[in-house]
């Protein structure tokens, strides 16, 4: 069934909009990213609520900063380098007369390296307030990268996608009792969002006039005239995180940690691109440049980390996380005078991530660890689309630490994400069908360097 004239004309907001969250994180499942900390990183972000001498605890779990016992500031900095492959073909204005198989390449790799950075410091405070510890984080925990190439065959779903955000959190830990901590963080989040995606006004044309399209030679139809939608938007919404962190023995570590949903209201303005083919037709229509926005709610986590030290060299952790990604069923987009534009459906489903680590201290020096994860995705076969070609993933890691003296240290990890390859079968738009299957996999380099005063 095709769509109305009404949505064909204004789907391009609809798309750009929407697409905002419709993007894929090579990091992790959805669009989120956990490469706030290399040291976290090199056990497959196992043990990430209970990490000893690590300052991304301030947004991991506040409680667990009283782990440091003097003022520590961190860095951190993970490459992206998302590879995939599309194979698979297309239909033009599908189901209709005009009909006629995609024109165009696979796309070529969408993605490219992209660094995610973190910024960290925990500061315990003296005197009258020992027992309470004080933290900051700069860090991006959504958002990456793709792009294809401008004429491959679902040019009309997706070109390119790039979302950024930007968190600030500011949290407070109180030791309750030598094995007890609680704590608590204020999160301000920016996120800004760049779209693009091909138009096809030829078929577009002849959908609207048909005897434009039945005369000889005509240069309207199907493929005939492509233009280029492109959606600019940004927000800033706020949030919290609350913890505790519980030592039972002097070996055994139990966290957990919760963070809020984040609202934005994006928004922002869609700009077309049209041939001169078809511009006369389209002038003073909605396909001039509009604004329009749509909500967007990121999801809260869930995470409870435990770590068991089985002797002074050796420790384990487990991390299990729930991401509520329920969060995203639909999205409205509407224009700022009021007006419906389009409801895009996604149907994301609520995910877990398992992950299993370990860590040996080779000496003073030196700390070796590695790790496995367990991944789900919160797409599905039926809305799955090429922004967000993602599945369920198996992550394995390796990392290490060296302590160059008692005050700074420096970490490094590498990490390879094997993705499974995830179907797609949709209709774009513009009309078209994309059919086929995505194979693509990621690695992950990090390095970072913490400084304890």
């Amino acid at each position: 069934m095709q769509p109305s004239h009404r949505t064909i004309r204004l789907t391009a907001i609809a798309l750009g909009v929407a697409g905002v969250i419709s993007f894929g994180s090579a990091g992790a499942t959805g669009f989120q990213i956990r490469e706030n900390s290399v040291k976290n990183q090199g056990r497959a972000f196992a043990g990430s609520a209970v990490s000893e001498k690590d300052a991304s605890v301030v947004s991991n779990n506040p409680a667990a900063m009283v782990n440091l016992d003097s003022t520590t500031i961190r860095g951190d900095v993970t490459a992206i380098d998302l590879t995939a492959k599309f194979t698979g073909n297309g239909t033009a204005a599908a189901g209709t007369p005009l009909a006629r198989p995609m024109t165009g390449g696979n796309g070529g790799d969408p993605g490219d390296v992209t660094p995610v950075p973190a910024l960290s410091i925990v500061v315990p405070l003296s005197g009258s307030f020992e027992k309470l510890t004080l933290g900051a984080q700069l860090s991006a925990p959504f958002g990456l990268k793709t792009e294809y190439d401008p004429n491959w065959i679902g040019r009309y779903s997706a070109i390119e996608s790039e979302v950024k955000t930007i968190d600030l959190t500011l949290s407070a830990a109180v030791k309750l009792t030598d094995r007890f901590s609680v704590g608590a963080g204020f999160v301000y989040e920016r996120a800004e969002a760049t779209l693009t995606n091909a138009v096809d006004f030829g078929g577009l044309i002849c959908r609207m006039r048909p005897a434009a399209c039945a005369v000889p030679n005509t240069p309207y139809g199907p493929q005939r005239a492509d233009g280029l939608a492109k959606v600019k938007g940004d927000d800033t919404g706020i949030g919290w995180i609350l913890g505790f962190q519980w030592k039972p023995t002097d070996r055994l570590a139990i966290g957990y940690s919760h963070r809020s949903e984040i609202d934005h209201d994006l928004e922002g303005t869609v700009t077309f691109t049209k041939p001169a083919s078809v511009a006369p037709l389209l002038a003073n229509t909605v396909y001039n440049t509009a604004p329009g926005g749509a909500a967007l709610t990121t999801p809260s986590t869930d995470t409870l980390s435990v770590s068991y030290a089985f002797s002074d060299q050796f420790r384990m952790m487990f991390d299990a996380q729930k991401t509520d990604w329920h969060s995203l069923q639909t999205v409205e987009i509407k224009r700022f005078d009021g007006i419906d534009i389009s409801k895009e459906e996604f149907q994301w489903e609520d995910t877990m991530m398992y992950a299993l680590g370990a860590e040996y201290d080779l000496n003073d020096r030196f700390t070796l660890r590695g790790g496995i994860a367990k991944d789900e995705t919160p797409t599905n076969d039926t809305h799955r689309t090429p922004r967000l070609p993602d599945n369920d993933r198996t992550l394995y890691s390796v990392g290490l630490t060296w302590n160059a003296n008692e005050h700074l240290s420096v970490d490094a990890a590498f990490t390879r994400i094997q993705i499974d390859s995830p179907d797609v079968d949709i209709v774009s738009t513009s009309g078209s069908t994309l059919v086929g299957k995505f194979k693509g996999h990621a690695n992950l380099f990090g390095v970072s360097a913490q400084y304890k005063f």
